[in-house]
């Protein structure tokens, strides 16, 4: 997901969107270690999307605009 996409979420949709990112990446960590994940990036990518998500409530917390 990118940022601009993440940047039209409300405040609502954002926690719910962290919340099902961070069960995600639960669900992929499990799946590592029992040998069943294809593609180890996909960890990778969802942390990413945490971050964005994170960065997101954090600028909107502080009254920061940013169009990128």
């Amino acid at each position: 997901m990118k940022a601009k996409e993440i940047r039209n979420l409300s405040d609502h949709d954002l926690d719910k969107q962290l919340y099902d990112l961070q069960s995600e990446l639960f669900n992929l960590r499990f799946r590592l270690a029992t040998g069943q994940l294809e593609n180890p990036s996909a960890i990778g990518n969802v942390k990413k999307d945490i971050a964005r998500v994170k960065t997101i409530q954090t600028e909107r917390k502080l009254n920061i605009n940013r169009e990128a």
